[in-house]
């Protein structure tokens, strides 16, 4: 899934920094809106450069590290879209085996397929600690501040997209790592907490284990039990599955799929 990270590993020490801004930031976001519209989701119609600028003024709003979820509000008020039902797609620790299970089930989607999934993919950004501008020399540490500008955006786009889901939904968990479900990935505090029993018909676990590697986890062990747990208490249905026959066929065709390789 897109750049997300753990808002609970927070560093206490003065901000560390990491790369700036990513170059060309606005030909780069402005340039995948419109091919969005045009390839990706061709009929829908947005304002790029209207979303742009709401995006401007909710990074350059806040020092780096005091943008918060508040601050992109309008920005995703100008860019709210429809989500199929039956389709949406949820990971942890299984990334690249996501983006290659979803080229081949077409009927999936992921994070990355909404506007600002697609939109935002991969960027870092932040503002100069004196002017309102991007720097494009160095930004603090996802780790080093709570309200990052780049998380803040992931949470409420991971947010939006757990709320629109409905029907039959996947969850895709690496079943080779301990903590195959963690409470605290992006998926644990804000996806599964935004999904709505309403909406959702079925939570499809699907454990993968590498192939050749242990299977460490599964339905029935370690912290996939937690994920059952939670669904349960929150009133979901639920089934889950243990490397699944397709999926792992799947991987055996897939040429980049090597030991440890696919679970980031």
């Amino acid at each position: 899934m897109a750049s997300r990270f753990n808002p609970y590993t927070i560093n206490k020490q003065p901000h560390s920094f990491s790369l700036g801004t990513t170059p060309n930031i606005k030909d780069i976001v402005v340039g995948r809106c419109y091919n969005y519209m045009t390839l990706i989701n061709p009929g829908t119609r947005y304002e790029c450069e209207d979303i742009w600028t709401h995006f401007e003024d909710a990074v350059f709003r806040q020092p780096s590290c005091n943008v918060t979820v508040e601050d992109y509000r309008q920005m995703f008020h100008s860019m709210t879209q429809n989500q199929p039902c039956h389709r949406s797609l949820f990971w942890s620790k299984t990334r690249p085996l996501m983006h290659s299970y979803a080229a081949v089930m077409k009927h999936l989607w992921t994070l990355e397929d909404t506007l600002a999934g697609y939109m935002f993919n991969d960027l870092i950004w932040c503002r100069q600690q004196e002017d309102a501008d991007f720097d494009f020399s160095a930004c603090p540490e996802w780790s080093a501040c709570p309200n990052h500008p780049v998380y803040s955006l992931w949470r409420q786009a991971s947010q939006n997209f757990a709320e629109m889901a409905c029907g039959n939904v996947t969850v895709l968990l690496n079943g080779s790592i301990s903590n195959a479900f963690n409470r605290r990935s992006m998926f644990g505090t804000v996806e599964l907490d935004s999904l709505d029993p309403q909406r959702v018909d079925y939570v499809n676990i699907q454990v993968v284990a590498s192939l050749g590697g242990p299977q460490i986890e599964a339905c029935g062990q370690g912290s996939v039990v937690d994920l059952i747990r939670i669904l349960q208490t929150r009133g979901f249905l639920w089934t889950c599955t243990d490397n699944d026959q397709y999926i792992v066929s799947f991987l055996f065709k897939t040429v980049e799929w090597e030991l440890g390789c696919c679970f980031v």
